[in-house]
């Protein structure tokens, strides 16, 4: 039987090494030469370049892996859009999340009419199940859209007043982005915001608990559980602290 290679083949630094750098630039925020800065305490001597090549190469993987490992989305989707600028041009950022927050996808258009909202639809329908109901603000984009697609003819639709903020899920799941276009003054290159933001939600929100509403020594079981998981979802056996 052929011997599959390894995630890292052809990479001199160990798994560790790679992954949890790669761990670092998605869940905080933290500049590419922070990141080099912090690894060279450690002993590593790495350029930001190469933290970018393997930010660009493994994070989509990773952002991946942890998708297909968390619980199953639940039954109800919040969508929202938001403008985001991107060298002086508008853009809208499209994104869905279910009833407990966790992100199910996004999507950077140009456009917020009922071509943009389709196309968003599908997206989403690609990678997750069937809802049970739909929320949206007021935007008429969204029941024009889902009108056009037959797996979504029967669900509920939910409308709330944007001006309300009632669609909490959907609204909150955009400070995290804002802080992190502030953090990075602001996004440039559509395509890369697109990879960026994909692999940024998924992978934050791994470890992103709520601390608030555990105990202390919940919240330390469950976070190294977390870390447990994403070693072994980045084929990372060995324990960062010992690699440095």
């Amino acid at each position: 039987m052929k011997k599959l290679k390894s995630f890292y083949h052809g990479h001199r630094f160990p798994a560790a090494v790679t992954s949890c750098a790669v761990r670092w630039y998605f869940r905080f925020q933290l500049s590419l030469r922070d990141i080099e800065e912090l690894l060279f305490e450690r002993g590593v001597i790495v350029t930001y370049e190469t933290i970018r090549c393997w930010c660009d190469k493994f994070g989509k993987g990773f952002a991946h892996r942890v998708k297909a490992a968390r619980r199953k989305p639940g039954s109800t989707w919040h969508l929202d859009e938001m403008f985001i600028t991107l060298r002086g041009e508008s853009y809208l950022l499209w994104r869905a999340v279910d009833e407990h927050g966790a992100e199910l996808d996004v999507l950077v258009q140009k456009r917020r009419d009922k071509a943009a909202a389709k196309r968003f639809f599908k997206r989403v329908l690609r990678s997750n199940p069937m809802p049970r109901k739909i929320v949206t603000d007021q935007l008429r984009s969204y029941p024009a859209a889902k009108a056009e697609i037959p797996e979504l003819a029967h669900v509920k639709h939910v409308f709330v007043k944007g001006a309300a903020r009632l669609n909490d899920r959907a609204e909150n799941s955009h400070q995290p982005t804002r802080e992190r276009e502030r953090r990075m003054r602001g996004f440039r290159d559509p395509k890369r915001t697109q990879k960026f933001l994909s692999c940024f939600g998924p992978i934050r929100q791994h470890f992103a608990l709520k601390r608030h509403l555990l105990r202390a020594s919940l919240y330390r079981k469950q976070l190294a559980a977390r870390f447990k998981a994403w070693r072994e979802l980045t084929e990372s056996t060995q324990n960062p602290s010992i690699a440095f």
